[in-house]
């Protein structure tokens, strides 16, 4: 399953991040690879290993016992892992401060405290202080989209129902994913659709149901030429272009306000209260939908109406996933 993969990188890191010394690789396979041996285990562990220096984790290598020199462990340093310190305005402190708030991956919260349980249970020193540092902070409301995130790191073809803009009924699609990525507060996959026997790309909210990572790892190469970026640029819907009104609350939404054309200050807003004002955009952002929810109650959308209803099912999806999250 997709979800193993990612599950599995993330114990990973968690026991090499919370151990205040360095851990030797049966160790490692006895609590979280048990039921691999041999030349199995020890090709899965290895490129579970690159995949997280791949992706910046510092795995650091030391031996266990100054007195046994030729037994090697490994560990990650939090003072390594961790970011320098950053220095945000007004605006864009609010952004990320609600983005934590919004962002709690169940999977990934799941695998975070069955992952300290079993190092528990070996009998583990862990200090999980250390786990701050590699909280989540990225919004995907999409259930397909660590799916296709591990079927891409896997080179594995993903099936799923899909429904396009214009379709009237879903259509069944195998993808080889090339990427994931994150156009006009879209997520999108690109890939060669099998069946097709051409480059497309996927908008990830309109997969229905449970997108299923078949077949052989590493069952294709992607073209070294390819920029999933640029594709999704060529075949996605063009952003949103018109007018769009907004409410803000003063003293907030710096960044809408410096995208706005005109703004008028003093009006009432959306509860009848004083201390609002309004702004108008003629060039409207890629993501609007996500800069208005990114200013939580500070910002409210006049119109256009389609921009409003959008926002709203979006805090629906949100309450939603929070809801079935904390049952």
């Amino acid at each position: 399953m997709a979800a193993g993969k990612t599950e599995r990188l993330m114990n990973l890191l968690i026991m090499l991040l919370v151990q205040r010394d360095n851990v030797s690789k049966e160790r490692i396979r006895e609590v979280l690879y048990p039921s691999s041996h041999g030349e199995a285990f020890e090709k899965m562990f290895e490129r579970d290993k690159e995949e997280l220096r791949s992706l910046g984790v510092p795995i650091e290598t030391g031996v266990i016992d100054n007195f046994f020199e030729d037994e090697i462990g490994y560990r990650i340093s939090p003072e390594q892992f961790a970011l320098p310190p950053i220095t945000l305005e007004a605006d864009e402190l609010a952004v990320v401060a609600l983005a934590t708030k919004v962002w709690e991956n169940a999977s990934m919260a799941e695998a975070t405290t069955e992952a300290v349980r079993k190092l528990n249970a070996a009998g583990l020193e862990t200090d999980v202080s250390a786990l701050e540092i590699v909280q989540p902070r990225l919004a995907a409301e999409e259930g397909s989209f660590d799916v296709f995130v591990a079927a891409t790191q896997d080179r594995q073809v993903v099936e799923f129902d899909y429904r396009g803009s214009r379709a009237t009924e879903p259509s069944h699609r195998r993808l080889q994913p090339w990427g994931v990525v994150r156009y006009s507060g879209r997520w999108y996959a690109v890939g060669h659709d099998v069946d097709r026997d051409d480059t497309r790309i996927f908008r990830l909210s309109r997969v229905l149901g449970e997108a299923r990572a078949v077949g052989e790892f590493d069952a294709f190469e992607v073209p070294a030429e390819v920029d999933v970026r640029d594709i999704a640029r060529d075949l996605a819907p063009a952003p949103p272009t018109g007018k769009a009104v907004l409410l803000l609350r003063q003293g907030s939404g710096y960044s809408l306000r410096r995208a706005a054309d005109s703004t008028e200050p003093g009006v009432t807003g959306p509860d009848g209260s004083d201390g609002w004002d309004r702004v108008v955009l003629t060039r409207v952002p890629a993501d609007l939908v996500g800069a208005v929810l990114g200013h939580g109650p500070d910002a409210y959308v006049e119109e256009p109406e389609d921009l409003r209803r959008e926002v709203a099912t979006r805090l629906e999806r949100l309450v939603a996933r929070l809801d079935g999250a904390t049952r």
